[in-house]
């Protein structure tokens, strides 16, 4: 009763005060925290509650909402006749307000530079979106949030705009295209991606990877979300790293007789220790196998933090990320067994059983950031992550809409239940190869495609158990495979050049073929073959397991199979040193003696 009586009594207290006056109340309050690093949170959201209440627009009732913004990212907030500026260590925002309470300009004003419009900023406040201008204050707070004093900050600033300038020397060297594209062949191909160039309300933007038959729809404001993209920052260090304090390029770039862009080394330039390091802020974050983590040191010489990686199988990162894995698929199994449309209203069945894939090679963890310190780190990075695209891309076409096919057809899910067309299991091989296991469309027995991604532009297929003469078969099929990066439609016309070969009438240049051959309990070709030679070496991952044969029998129509003996060993050996996990565009003669710049540290 006590409790009711005091808040009855606030009531009558307050009734007749106006919005004005509870709004000096609460921000009075709110200059005293009890935490000298935030305001106190009961009377933030207090406020934001009345924002949400009082709609009438008005100048005082956008300064309010600013002034909750500015409060909610840690910025300071003042007031100047009409304007409003929200202040941070390097920069400040300044926004001029109109007496109805409307925005007519908003400007950013960096550390030491001019105020210059923001019309991305200036558009959000417009429309009243409120939430989304507090988003992107926030990236813009986390742009400039660089670690350490007034000073340690001024100095990382000057050594961050170094490094942007010398990333653009690297792109703007000429090269060959190979692709049709030009913008997709920059992003694919070139040695910096394509950069977006910083700007006071936007930072360094390097976009350096986009799948295949993604329409590309980006802006300087907002990127395309099928982009894989990269934003060049700082990040703070427990360990102080030498950074540049000049340019450590030539005015214009050299290259070396062998083509390598000729970098001067942190040694031989003027460099300071500071507690901070350069950092590829990666968006989105992306799943990495531990074996390319590691990688990543050996190019930058600094590790990938692993305070927050949480590892686990790849296709399971992969899944959890995947809102068509979640929702616009049906799952048909616990297996990991899915229903995936590819082109011409063909249903797959596609398995990726988890026990198989749970092996330390394939084991990987969300990378949200890549840390560095020198510029010429950062093409070997960039490629890195671009043979981790490939990747993960494919797999994801496993569980995943494709967005058109090959052809240019869209692709549109179909509910069938477990009526499928096709089935086939994807099985992990080496660090960097996969196996689709399938039925033969004419034969009552299994085949076997080897997958092998030895390096960011380079996808090589094999084809096993099929019986084909055909030796182009396997170009044909990566051809295919590189041009879509996805599997269902890959599989798909596989299964059509099978059915032509095996179809089509005997030629003097294909060798006949015995009944035997179709028949189950009879080798095929290519095994017949294998047993006369002695087969190559081969890693024991590589083989095909013995249960292959059951390709998870619980997602399948019946059907007979060959016996195991018949699908011939699979040689997935990786060649050696496949990727040159080295800095691209570095003149060698600086590199160590390891392949890494270790003059750079």
């Amino acid at each position: 009763m006590k409790e009711k009586t005091k808040i009855s009594n606030l009531h009558q207290k307050f009734a007749e005060k106006a919005w004005k006056e509870t709004f000096q109340l609460v921000r009075r309050c709110m200059e005293k925290p009890r935490d000298e690093s935030k305001p106190c949170e009961p009377l933030v959201r207090s406020l934001e509650r009345l924002q949400k209440v009082l709609h009438a627009p008005s100048m005082n009732a956008t300064r309010s909402r600013l002034e909750l913004i500015a409060k909610q990212q840690g910025m300071g907030f003042h007031i100047a006749e009409s304007s409003c500026f929200l202040t941070a260590d390097l920069f400040y925002l300044e926004v001029i307000l109109l007496p109805c309470g409307g925005v007519q300009e908003v400007k950013v004003a960096p550390h030491g530079g001019v105020p210059v419009p923001s019309e991305s900023l200036l558009n959000l406040l417009r429309f009243k979106r409120f939430s989304d201008f507090s988003v992107k204050l926030g990236r813009l707070f986390d742009q400039y949030n660089i670690p350490g004093d007034n000073e340690i900050k001024l100095k990382l600033l000057a050594s961050l705009q170094y490094l942007e300038k010398d990333l653009q020397k690297i792109s703007d060297l000429p090269r060959e295209p190979t692709c049709s594209d030009p913008q997709m062949d920059l992003i694919n191909n070139g040695r910096i991606g394509c950069l977006i160039a910083g700007k006071e309300d936007y930072p360094l933007t390097v976009q350096f990877y986009v799948p295949p038959n993604d329409e590309i729809k980006t802006s300087d404001s907002d990127l395309d979300p099928s982009i894989q993209a990269a934003q060049v920052t700082v990040g703070v260090s427990d360990v102080s790293h030498k950074l540049q304090t000049a340019s450590v390029m030539s005015q214009p770039p050299q290259l070396d007789p062998q083509g390598f862009l000729i970098v001067t080394p942190l040694s031989e330039m003027p460099n300071e220790m500071l507690p901070a390091l350069f950092l590829l802020k990666l968006q989105p974050a992306m799943p990495m196998i531990s074996s390319f983590v590691e990688k990543l040191k050996q190019i930058t010489d600094v590790a990938v933090s692993d305070v927050d990686l949480q590892w686990a199988p790849l296709p399971k990162l992969l899944m959890t990320g995947s809102a068509s894995a979640n929702s616009c698929l049906e799952t048909l199994n616990e297996q990991n067994s899915f229903m995936v449309p590819a082109p011409g209203s063909v249903m797959h069945s596609c398995v990726l059983p988890g026990a198989a894939w749970d092996v330390p090679a394939w084991r990987a963890a969300v990378v949200d950031g890549v840390p560095f310190t020198h510029p010429a780190h950062v093409p070997g990075v960039l490629e890195l992550l671009r043979h981790q695209c490939n990747i993960n891309t494919l797999l994801r076409s496993c569980f995943s809409v494709q967005r058109a096919s090959p052809g240019g057809e869209d692709v549109h899910i179909t509910k069938q239940g477990s009526n499928c067309d096709l089935h086939f299991e994807v099985l992990p091989e080496s660090g960097t190869s996969f196996s689709v296991t399938f039925a033969h469309p004419l034969a009552d027995s299994l085949a076997v495609l080897l997958v092998d991604v030895s390096n960011p532009h380079q996808i090589a297929c094999s084809l096993f158990g099929a019986g084909t003469p055909d030796p182009s078969l396997d170009e044909c099929i990566s051809t295919v495979l590189k041009s879509c990066l996805s599997i269902p439609a890959t599989m798909k016309t596989l299964y059509i050049k099978l059915e032509e070969v095996t179809s089509a009438p005997l030629s003097p240049s294909r060798p006949a073929t015995t009944e035997a051959q179709n028949d189950n309990s009879a080798p095929s070709s290519a095994s017949a073959a294998a047993s006369d030679e002695e087969p190559a070496p081969f890693s024991q991952s590589a083989a095909v397991p013995e249960d292959v044969v059951a390709v998870t029998a619980s997602a399948h129509s019946p059907m007979s199979v060959a016996e195991p003996e018949s699908i011939p060993e699979i040689n997935s050996s990786s060649p050696v040193n496949p990727y040159p996990f080295v800095p691209a565009g570095v003149s060698h003669h600086w590199m160590g003696s390891n392949g890494k710049p270790s003059e750079l540290i």
